[in-house]
């Protein structure tokens, strides 16, 4: 568990977050973790996607925890309708404020992973991840990052080689033509996991540049965020799985 001398700096206001799992148990288990920080709170509970959405509507959220299966509605598609990424028309947040949604899963889910991506989640954490961790993507991903730099997400990347496709069957992307050969780079340690300081590191250069770089590169590939850059990364073969 984190103390509050390891959590990231207090807001003014602490970050609302949502538990949406058919689960009573785990979601209890969620809401204990996370009421002991001073900087999180859990605002809405819900045991199915249709329950989810109706709450979202009148409760504000920064931030939703997904599961994938549930009744009634599953996961990726209260994820879609919540963030609008098939339509484009997201289902009405309470406060006008779209919510980052993490989505919940664990191994034998790995074939939704990349769905719940395209659905809109600003990334996937593994239910058995350390507390801590999931503390950390919840933060990350309201600072609005996405969450691809923890061990879980590099070891859920490893694990799709088989539903990622192979060199002739990789989507082409227009934007991937259009990328330097520094934010090539700068992509391929995106989908290695690092975070901008260490591919600062990597590169030897300071980690702003690396923030225009990766702002350059979420742009040209019409990406949200770094889980969408390197899932695109991942379908044109400009990364290859096992790399």
């Amino acid at each position: 568990m984190t103390t509050p001398s390891e959590s990231a700096p207090l807001e003014s206001a602490p970050v609302r977050v949502a538990l949406v799992d058919d689960q009573q148990l785990v979601r209890a288990g969620f809401r204990m973790v996370i009421d002991s920080q001073p900087d999180l709170e859990v605002v809405v509970e819900a045991g199915d996607g249709v329950e989810a959405l109706r709450r979202l509507a009148v409760v504000p959220v920064d931030v939703v925890l997904m599961d994938v299966r549930m009744p009634q509605l599953d996961g990726l598609a209260a994820t879609a309708r919540l963030t609008g990424a098939h339509d484009g028309q997201a289902a009405g947040p309470a406060d006008g404020a779209v919510p980052r949604v993490i989505v919940l899963t664990t191994f034998d889910l790995d074939e939704y992973v990349l769905a719940a991506i395209k659905a809109g989640a600003s990334g996937f954490l593994l239910k058995d991840a350390p507390p801590e961790e999931m503390l950390a993507a919840i933060r990350t991903v309201h600072r609005g990052d996405a969450v691809i730099a923890p061990s879980s997400t590099r070891r859920l990347l490893e694990h799709l080689v088989t539903a990622l496709p192979d060199d002739d069957a990789a989507a082409p992307h227009p934007g991937v033509a259009e990328l330097t050969d520094r934010e090539r780079e700068v992509l391929l340690l995106m989908a290695r996991g690092r975070s901008n300081t260490e591919i600062g590191r990597d590169l030897f250069v300071a980690e702003a540049t690396v923030k225009t770089h990766v702002g350059r590169i979420l742009a040209k590939l019409g990406a949200r965020d770094r889980v969408q850059a390197v899932v695109v990364a991942y379908e044109s073969g400009l990364v290859r799985p096992g790399a």
